[in-house]
């Protein structure tokens, strides 16, 4: 029976845990503050490891879910916005020498796609499409029960799939991507620019309002903010139909804050998506639910990930 010890960095907490094979509940798990702005982030993950490491047992692998850009294949974290002084860093490399067992590592996004068909709501199914919708866009994809990781490990970026090249700017300094457009950073700034320009709502235009406001200020009967979130709707039904023509799936799981607002989203959503798919037989028996794991998607896509890599 193997044994895991699984890492979630985000951008406030490091977690880790250990999981023995056969069983979901960890057997142990802590959190810590990343302090993402301070020096020795790797010390702080490395002392995280420690404290919930098994004494007197065995440990397989070590799996960790970063977000990125990262390179799962030589284990590089190329670049996070969460820990600045991470550019270019050997991650597995340096956990492998500290722990002395191979250590595995991906995106976020697409390790919560995968927690999500091992453990989740795509159980059964063999081609998910997962897309997270909070302050970004993210995206994981599984074809044929394999992780889509690509050529150095940059595929599935699906936020930033381009819909308008001269749309709105996205985080990444791009144009008109899905992120720009769905994202609750996108509805805040579609928001913010028609309240600056003078559109009567229930909203302060001398305050930042939140995704969250947004979606309360709708439910209340608010014009912009039901506009707010049709559009984000409309395009990312326009996003998920390209997904489907390029890797026709049997499920489509939505995780992120954003995904919670139900029928504000999801009304446009479906309207757009059936007016965008080339032909109705892509819909045909697809599902469309909520990821079901919460938080524990990261801890548990890296536990998914390094058991994976053991039985390959």
């Amino acid at each position: 029976m193997s044994t895991i010890v699984a890492v979630d960095i985000g951008g406030t907490q490091l977690r880790a845990a250990t999981y023995k094979e056969n069983q979901f509940q960890p057997i142990a798990q802590k959190r810590v503050e990343t302090k993402a702005s301070e020096p020795n982030a790797f010390s702080r993950l490395i002392k995280v490891i420690e404290d919930i490491w098994p004494q007197g047992q065995k440990v397989d692998a070590i799996g960790v879910s970063s977000p990125g850009p990262v390179d799962p294949h030589s284990g590089v974290v190329m670049v996070t916005p969460n820990i600045k002084e991470w550019r270019d860093f050997p991650l597995t490399a340096k956990l492998t020498e500290h722990f002395g067992v191979p250590a595995y590592l991906d995106n976020d996004a697409n390790l919560a796609g995968l927690a999500e068909w091992k453990f989740g709501a795509g159980r059964g199914h063999h081609n998910i499409l997962y897309l997270t919708v909070s302050t970004g866009v993210g995206g994981g994809v599984i074809i044929e029960d394999r992780i889509l990781q690509g050529h150095h490990g940059l595929a599935a970026e699906l936020g930033h799939s381009t819909l308008q090249e001269d749309g709105p700017l996205c985080g990444c300094g791009q144009r008109g991507h899905l992120e720009a457009y769905s994202s609750g950073t996108g509805i805040e700034r579609f928001v913010a620019e028609q309240l600056k320009a003078g559109r009567e709502s229930v909203l302060n235009p001398e305050k930042k309002n939140s995704a969250f406001m947004i979606s309360e200020a709708a439910k209340q009967g608010d014009a912009l903010s039901i506009e707010a979130y049709s559009i984000a709707g409309k395009y990312l039904g326009i996003g998920v139909a390209n997904f489907l023509h390029a890797f026709n799936p049997s499920i489509v799981i939505f995780g992120g804050g954003v995904s919670q607002s139900g029928p504000l989203l999801f009304d446009a959503f479906e309207v757009s998506l059936k007016e965008h798919v080339i032909h109705p037989r892509y819909l045909e028996g697809l599902v469309i639910k909520k990821a079901e794991l919460g938080d524990d998607a990261g801890l548990l896509g890296a536990r998914a990930l390094a058991e994976l890599k053991l039985s390959s």
